[in-house]
């Protein structure tokens, strides 16, 4: 889908849509603009329905100050004008007050997205502005004494965010992005200590992220003239659909998320690096053989590998997810220990349940493949994310899908009390009765 293509105006309301469908603004909340290459400021109107924009209702200012459109522009026009003038490298301003990072904004903190390595990646250095009034030309003075400093993210105090970026896309990635960890750092906090990640380990994300984008760049590909089977076309429709279906449940995120499957005839099937998971197509997916070659001109996901080497190692394995739900990620960025011994079937799906360190994904693949097992069916890895594998794309799925659950649940039960867990009997009998 390709969705640049776009005319201003309707990029601008495709994505106002989806930050409202998404439940991070509400209806009178927030506002987008995008500067075009004549200078004109195409920006979402004042005091009008979020959910229900058309490009009808999207104003235009030009370089001049002159207004076009049925509407008047949204009141934060100055600071949104302020950024342009600043950056020449910023072609959209993305504001909203999507309601975890709201929570910051309110208590004047900046997340701290140390916690997780992939998300300080994209997201870069946060700054935080001090408090004006909606509207008013100090607003846009001190959020644009801010961009002037080279931040792309801003926390506005008692306000929301603003972030700037080249498209409007690569704004939302970060925006929702953003939103997702500020989720996870606070059901982190609600669980226990916060636990980032050594210096050891922030070293080794760089050098794998470099060596990643390196051989990016080289040539790897199987055939350049392959023919895809019955089965690898189902394979790529099914996976699309889950897909579809972790974003819609919020088990993946805009930038992350991966899902695979494999393939009877060798190699499998995997989402792509950098790609929005709200519009892959079939045709975005990539092949990787059993050597690890993926298909020409195109880029699996960084879990590619690891992958690889959990099907080598497994037979029985037929699908794997990865992914940073944000109940779950509490347990990968806190002291806090997972343990899915809560309800029959929170159990069964995911049995023991095993946490890797973040050095140990990056320095033993063997291990970690390893420690998957008929009894260890998800792996939490701290400070990266959380993987399930299954007999199929349903059951791995499943698994992540209970995962979230249980991890919401047990956060949910500290307003109660102490949180009870099976005892081992009861588990035995859990053990006996479902031959796990």
């Amino acid at each position: 889908m390709k969705n640049e293509n776009l005319h201003p105006a309707d990029q601008l309301v495709l994505m106002m849509n989806r930050v409202y469908k998404n439940g991070l603004t509400s209806t009178s909340g927030g506002n987008l603009s995008i500067c075009d290459e004549n200078g004109d400021i195409w920006i979402t109107p004042s005091g009008i329905d979020k959910g229900t924009l058309t490009r009808n209702d999207i104003m235009c200012v030009k370089p001049d100050g002159t207004k076009i459109g049925i509407h008047t522009p949204s009141m934060e026009l100055p600071f949104h004008s302020s950024v342009y003038k600043i950056r020449s490298d910023i072609k959209c301003v993305f504001h909203a007050h999507p309601p975890a990072l709201l929570t910051f904004s309110i208590a004047r903190i900046i997340p701290d997205i140390n916690l997780l390595p992939q998300v300080e990646k994209l997201c870069g250095n946060i700054s935080i502005e001090p408090y004006a009034i909606p509207g008013s030309i100090q607003l846009g003075k001190n959020i644009s004494a801010e961009f002037k400093k080279g931040y792309d993210v801003v926390v506005m105090e008692n306000h929301g965010v603003c972030i700037g970026a080249p498209d409007i896309f690569t704004a939302y990635r970060i925006f929702e992005t953003l939103e997702y960890f500020c989720r996870i750092e606070l059901n982190a906090m609600n669980l226990g200590k916060l636990t980032p990640p050594t210096a050891e380990e922030k070293k080794l994300f760089v050098k794998e992220a470099k060596l990643f984008e390196s051989s990016c760049k080289k040539p790897s590909f199987v055939l350049k003239e392959r023919k895809q089977t019955s089965e690898e076309k189902a394979a790529r429709r099914d996976i699309i659909t889950f897909v579809k279906r972790c974003y819609e449940q919020k088990l993946f995120s805009a930038t992350q998320g991966t899902f695979s499957a494999r393939l009877s005839t060798g190699g499998f099937v995997i989402t792509p690096y950098g790609k929005d998971r709200a519009y892959l197509e079939e045709r975005d997916l990539v092949f990787v053989n059993s050597k690890g070659k993926a298909e020409e001109g195109k880029t699996p996901d960084t879990k590619a590998a690891l992958f690889a080497k959990i099907y080598a190692t497994h037979d029985n394995v037929q699908s794997i997810t990865a992914a940073l739900p944000p109940y779950t990620m509490g347990f990968a960025v806190s002291d806090a220990v997972f343990d899915p011994r809560t309800i029959p079937e929170s159990y069964i799906n995911l049995l023991d349940t095993k946490t890797i360190s973040l050095k140990e994904l990056y320095t033993d693949t063997d291990k970690v493949a390893a420690t998957f097992t008929k009894r260890t069916p998800a792996v939490l890895i701290k400070n990266d994310s959380i993987v399930t594998v299954g007999k199929n794309m349903t059951n791995a799925y499943d698994r992540l899908e209970v995962a979230e659950f249980t991890a919401n649940s047990i956060l949910a039960t500290k307003t109660l009390g102490k949180l009870v867990n099976m005892s081992s009997a009861e588990i035995d009998e859990i053990d006996k009765a479902f031959g796990v």
